[in-house]
C-alpha cells in the first residue's frame, strides 16, 4: 500500500527530519513539499543528499487550497502560523501538526503516541506534542498513572540542543557564535509548552498540576533533550522502574534504564529513554527523560502518529538505530 504524503514547512529542521524519515518509509510516498523562502527550488537544492527519486520534486509555495491529492499532510510550521491555513485543508486529508497550534484544541487528538496509541489510531487530525513535553510526560506518565507521585509542585529542569529553537534567519540569536561555550535559560515562567504539560499531568493523574515549574535551557549541541523532573512521592527507585516497565511493556520506542540517560543515546531515532532515582525518606522522586528533539520530539513521533492514524504498523519507517558516536 502506497500513501501519498505532503510536508509543509519542509525547509525547517522539523520538516527536513520528516522528509528524511518519509524518504525511506515503506508505505509513504512524498509527492508534495511546501515552504516559503525555498519555494521554487528543487528538493535536491535544499537537501543535496536526498534520494534520486525525490531530487527533482519542486518545493511549492504553501497554499492549502491548491493541494494535490494527498492521504496525509505533515505541517511543520512555527507556533501561531498554522491554525487558519490548516482549517482550509480538505477533511479527507489526514493531518499531523508538528507545530504548536492544535495541542488540546477541540477537534484535534493530542498525539502522545507511546501513552495513548489507541486514542490516536484512526483519527484525522492529530497534534504532535512539543519536544519538552515528549521527554517530560513519557517519564512522568507511569508514576502519575500508578499514583507514585503527587501531581502538584512538580519542577522540570530541561536542556535542549539548538535545533529545538528552529532554523531561524541570518540574524538569529541561535547561531554558533552566540551559543558555543554558552548555557542559556529561557521562557521563564511562561514557556509555550507549560499548558500542555500541565493539562496532561492532570489528565494522567486526575489531580491538579498547580505549582508546576518548568525551566528550559539552551545548550551548545545540535540536537537532543534531557529533562530532570523533581517530584514529591514516597516510592522507591525500584518501584518507579517497575511501574515504567509495566506501563511501557510491549511499546517499541520507550527504553527504561537503571542508568541516568544521555542525549546521545537517542540521536537520530524515535526512541525515548526514561529512568528514576527516589528517596522515600525525603519524599523525593527524580524522573529523567531523554529524546531527540527532532526525532521523538518532532518528526519521529509525527511519523509514528501517522502510522497509527493510517492503520500501519506503528514502527514503519522508524526502525533505524540511533547515530553513534
Amino acid at each position: 500500500m502506497s500513501l501519498r504524503v505532503g510536508i509543509v514547512g519542509i525547509s525547517g529542521f522539523g520538516g527536513g527530519e520528516a522528509m528524511r524519515l518519509i524518504a525511506s518509509h515503506p508505505s509513504f510516498e512524498l509527492v508534495y513539499a511546501a515552504g516559503e523562502g525555498s519555494a521554487g527550488s528543487r528538493l535536491a537544492d535544499r537537501y543535496p543528499g536526498v534520494p534520486a527519486k525525490l531530487a527533482e520534486l519542486v518545493i511549492e509555495k504553501w497554499d492549502p487550497e491548491a493541494l494535490p491529492k494527498l492521504d496525509v499532510l505533515f505541517a511543520s510550521l512555527p507556533t501561531g502560523t498554522s491554525a487558519e491555513a490548516l482549517a482550509r485543508v480538505p477533511k479527507d486529508v489526514k493531518i499531523v501538526d508538528i507545530g504548536g497550534d492544535h495541542r488540546y484544541v477541540a477537534g484535534w487528538t493530542y498525539g502522545l503516541a507511546d501513552v495513548w496509541p489507541t486514542e490516536i489510531a484512526g483519527q484525522g487530525r492529530v497534534a504532535n506534542p512539543g519536544c519538552f513535553p515528549a521527554a517530560t510526560l513519557t517519564a512522568l506518565a507511569p508514576l502519575l498513572a500508578d499514583k507514585l507521585i503527587e501531581p502538584g509542585n512538580i519542577v522540570i529542569d530541561a536542556k535542549t540542543g539548538i535545533s529545538g529553537a528552529g532554523r531561524g534567519g541570518a540574524d538569529s540569536r541561535f547561531g554558533y557564535a552566540e551559543n558555543n561555550e554558552n548555557l542559556v535559560p529561557y521562557g521563564l515562567l511562561k514557556h509555550v509548552h507549560m499548558p500542555e504539560i500541565a493539562t496532561t499531568i492532570e489528565r494522567l493523574s486526575g489531580g491538579s498540576a498547580a505549582g508546576l515549574v518548568f525551566t528550559p535551557h539552551l545548550v551548545p549541541m545540535t540536537r537532543g533533550v534531557l529533562v530532570t523532573v523533581y517530584c514529591r512521592g514516597r516510592a522507591t527507585t525500584d518501584q518507579c522502574l517497575a511501574a515504567a516497565r509495566r506501563f511501557y511493556a510491549g511499546r517499541a520506542f520507550v527504553r527504561v534504564t537503571e542508568k541516568p540517560p544521555q542525549t546521545k543515546w537517542a540521536t537520530g531515532s524515535n526512541l525515548a529513554f526514561v529512568s528514576y532515582a527516589a528517596d522515600p525518606e525525603r519524599n523525593l522522586v527524580i524522573a529523567m527523560g531523554v529524546v531527540d528533539n527532532l526525532g521523538k520530539g518532532a518528526a519521529g513521533q509525527a511519523v509514528q502518529n501517522a502510522n497509527l492514524i493510517c492503520g500501519l504498523p506503528e514502527t514503519a519507517g522508524l526502525d533505524g538505530v540511533p547515530v553513534w558516536p
